[in-house]
């Protein structure tokens, strides 16, 4: 699902989560600079699903918002600052590490500078990837990519 939003829009994504048993709610930001290429993280070896290239992305905290978790995470995890959150790419859902039913909740968002310098926290690399280096996700996270390459068009 791709659309624009609205704050109708992340209330009824939040019932619709609760409604499934959803214990937890994380949110993603797929940042894509002037190239076109989106910006993945690296989770260590040893850390849960370690190994993985994945979205900024992380949980929603008690009270806050999805969009808010969404600016406050990829400052977080990566320095940057978005600027503005352009559209809801969709959701996934998976077993976060103590076993919870968690639901991903997908977002274009855009930063001050892509060019700026990516301060990791919670991981090991970073990369601006390409097309071809984005089928390095999973494939969870290669349908976000899609909704994103649709949208874009």
């Amino acid at each position: 699902m791709n659309a624009p939003f609205d704050a109708a829009l992340l209330d009824d994504l939040i019932h619709a989560a609760d409604a499934d048993g959803i214990a937890k709610h994380v949110v993603g930001a797929v940042i894509p600079n002037a190239e076109g290429k989106v910006l993945l993280l690296h989770r260590a070896a040893a850390d849960y699903l370690g190994g993985l290239w994945e979205l900024p992305s992380g949980g929603v905290d008690a009270g806050e918002t999805l969009t808010e978790a969404l600016h406050r995470e990829v400052a977080e995890e990566t320095g940057l600052t978005v600027t503005a959150i352009e559209t809801y790419l969709g959701h996934f859902d998976y077993r976060s590490r103590s076993g919870k039913k968690t639901r991903q909740f997908n977002f274009t968002a855009h930063v001050t500078h892509e060019s700026d310098t990516v301060k990791l926290t919670e991981h090991n690399a970073h990369l601006w990837a390409d097309h071809t280096e984005q089928q390095q996700v999973s494939s969870a996270v290669r349908s976000v990519l899609a909704a994103w390459r649709e949208e874009a068009v």
